[in-house]
């Protein structure tokens, strides 16, 4: 598998910094926060997607993904949702990345079955635009839809290749669901897996990998056994938590620990 990690945990850094820290460290891949608090984002001009592509090139690194914040299943019309998942699409698409992140977002205004419903016509409006650019759309399991029993409802009736899943490890543990159950719901659709630890429930506080309660050597170890090899991405919350101890330090241990988890499981 790859290792990747995502810009959520060094909020607001310069793009050749990011690339310093994936390669001083071993990893193949970042995945980029596009939000406009961040140097990639969708409203970023021509000029500035080459050169940020350009600069990923160089450095050898991969961008994996572009995390945007689309809200697929949320209440309200369909055009804002689909606008911002095709404005994802186009940056994802410049930048070189093989992904865009959107969460469900349903809220509670809506029966579930009508949730699953807008998400579902939703992402299939869209998948036709991702297939033209080669890019594929991938719903995390996130908020209203945090398993994977609940990701299956809307990927399902979709039924396009272009669109499929984000496996967040911390979410479906939350669900109450275990890694192999969330593997085989997934795998079929499977884009790739945000890893990361925590201390509690209760505390979701990001701790280095290994020291929390998550399963991460269960989700590596059904990856495995189900024969799938894509990536694995360090999903480090600092931007939300600023007391969490500054990522930078952390990547060489981490890099450490999911080399051993994946040599276990081989």
């Amino acid at each position: 598998m790859k290792l990747a990690f995502s810009t959520l945990g060094v909020p607001g850094l310069p793009v050749p910094e990011v690339l310093a820290l994936a390669a001083a460290h071993g990893y193949d891949g970042v995945e980029l926060r596009a939000h406009p608090e961040e140097p990639v984002h969708p409203g970023l001009s021509p000029a500035r997607r080459a050169e940020t592509a350009a600069q990923f090139a160089a450095a050898g690194v991969e961008v994996l993904a572009v995390a945007g914040y689309a809200r697929v299943a949320a209440p309200g019309d369909d055009a804002p949702v689909l606008d911002e998942i095709r404005a994802l699409l186009r940056l994802a698409h410049d930048l070189g990345a093989g992904a865009v992140r959107v969460f469900p977002g349903a809220g509670t205004a809506l029966p579930p079955e009508e949730s699953d419903a807008v998400a579902a016509r939703r992402l299939g409006a869209a998948a036709e635009d991702a297939a033209a650019l080669g890019v594929r759309i991938l719903l995390e399991t996130h908020d209203s839809h945090r398993t994977g029993a609940d990701a299956i409802r809307v990927l399902g009736p979709v039924g396009h290749r272009q669109v499929g899943a984000l496996w967040d490890v911390m979410h479906t543990w939350l669900g109450g669901e275990q890694p192999s159950q969330t593997c085989a719901a997934l795998a079929p659709h499977l884009g790739y897996v945000q890893v990361k630890d925590i201390a509690s429930a209760e505390d979701t506080t990001p701790l280095p990998l290994g020291a929390g309660v998550l399963p991460l050597a269960g989700c590596v170890a059904a990856l495995t056994g189900a024969g799938w090899d894509g990536w694995l991405c360090w999903e480090y919350e600092k931007r939300w938590y600023e007391a969490a101890a500054p990522l930078p330090g952390l990547l060489g241990p981490g890099r450490e620990y999911l080399d051993r988890l994946l040599s276990a499981s081989a």
